[in-house]
């Protein structure tokens, strides 16, 4: 699991400040808003997650293409996990980058995208502890066979990213298939030399992870984030991703 930063974050109620896109996501031209190795946690104020549009690649949802996506399809960290309640997250904040704008891809047949945070701890900690870290949830609807397109892609672009340099640091990427998870999906694990909060290597190694999958015209994306450069945590993840993709499967039907 990644030991990336965490991003400002927003907050709504309800549904999500989420509309059908009147063309592209466009997350084709977003860059990099993690935090560099080493460095502490940003808490900066809260903004409205929102989507951008070209409207020279307009899509046409289809009827059973939702068009808003709710806080009920995000999945919701057991309480003994939970750190902090989630918070709404700009979707450009929320996806991961490695070499290049991998999970950027939706492509003119999204027809809704929304990221909520959550803040988790490890079970049994104490209210005085720091969290261990934080998973971002992307959420995409498509229209068409979007869904299953994106996935392909993506496969495709982590292929020919086998490492890539982050802040100075060398991170290599192993990917895999998740299986029983979803109608298909990717695990991403992230390594990298562990340094101190000062930048020094401690000699050990970080990594973190990523998950997408696919549960019908929806694909969500999981993107773990170790607290202050630490590693993420594996268990965690797997059951967040779990109970993410059942929890979208139950909205969408």
């Amino acid at each position: 699991m990644s030991r990336h930063r965490p991003t400002s974050t927003a907050r709504t109620r309800g549904v999500l400040a989420l509309i059908p896109l009147v063309g592209s996501v466009a997350l084709a031209a977003c860059t990099s808003t993690e935090d560099p190795p080493g460095s502490t946690p940003s808490m900066a104020a809260p903004t409205v997650a929102s989507a951008s549009a070209n409207p020279t690649d307009a899509p046409t949802p289809g009827a059973s293409t939702p068009a808003t996506i709710p806080t009920s399809a995000f999945v919701e960290l057991p309480t003994e996990l939970r750190k902090s309640p989630r918070r709404t997250t700009p979707v450009t904040d929320a996806l991961p980058t490695m070499c290049g704008n991998e999970f950027g891809t939706g492509g003119r047949q999204v027809t809704a995208s929304a990221a909520m945070t959550n803040t988790y701890q490890k079970a049994g900690a104490t209210e005085a502890d720091v969290p261990q870290g934080l998973i971002h949830q992307v959420i995409f609807t498509f229209d068409g066979d979007g869904a299953s397109a994106y996935l392909g892609r993506l496969r495709t672009d982590v292929q020919a990213c086998p490492a890539y340099d982050q802040s100075g640091n060398r991170v290599t990427v192993k990917s895999e298939p998740l299986t029983g998870v979803g109608d298909e999906a990717l695990l991403l694990t992230r390594t990298w030399a562990e340094t101190s909060l000062n930048g020094e290597r401690t000699g050990d190694t970080a990594s973190s992870q990523i998950a997408v999958a696919r549960v019908g015209k929806a694909v969500t994306v999981f993107n773990d984030q170790g607290w202050e450069g630490t590693s993420g945590n594996s268990t965690i993840l797997d059951r967040v991703v779990r109970d993410g993709v059942r929890t979208i499967d139950a909205w969408q039907r």
